[in-house]
């Protein structure tokens, strides 16, 4: 079977294009989170190409494959998601994604119209959805819809509409 970077990469075996490690980038600190720019393509691929990392591979039927077959790949890429979701003051409890005990003091890196995390965000839930962790997408997308919610109620619409309905095609079911 021909190499294929992101299965390497997310097994542990090989490095991003910078020799960074997925277990590294995982513990890295919020702030380093948030002012690195060229991660998020290696923990969350697409198929499609990423116009601003062009060094980061893209998923091929070989990596589907590979995802769909090893538990221990689907769990590596849930270690990042969650490690996505405390970067957004969010957590997995019992199924579902609901807002941490941080919400607040988080939400200044990507609650605000036009933020590039919501681009992020919109990566996470179509990779999740293509790499075998559709119910982790759909508790996602359900928690942004009820803070999107509340956002209204409270006349602060911080997500755009845009935004709004990129995250709900991310994972049209």
């Amino acid at each position: 079977m021909p190499h294929d970077p992101i299965t390497a990469f997310h097994e542990g075996s090989a490095g991003d294009h910078r020799g960074r490690m997925l277990e590294a980038i995982q513990a890295w600190d919020d702030e380093q989170l948030e002012q690195v720019h060229d991660y998020i393509q290696w923990l969350f691929p697409l198929i499609e190409p990423s116009p601003v990392n062009p060094l980061a591979p893209t998923i091929t039927t070989s990596t589907r494959e590979s995802f769909a077959n090893r538990p221990e790949l689907r769990a590596s890429l849930r270690l990042s998601f969650l490690r996505m979701l405390a970067f957004y003051g969010l957590e997995w409890r019992a199924g579902e994604v609901v807002k941490s005990g941080r919400f607040t003091d988080a939400a200044w890196n990507w609650l605000s119209p036009g933020n590039h995390n919501h681009l992020r965000i919109t990566r996470i839930l179509k990779c999740l959805t293509l790499l075998g962790l559709a119910e982790e997408a759909r508790a996602f997308r359900r928690c942004l819809e009820a803070i999107d919610a509340e956002e209204q109620a409270a006349g602060t619409r911080r997500i755009t509409r845009a935004t709004a309905r990129f995250w709900s095609e991310a994972i049209a079911e």
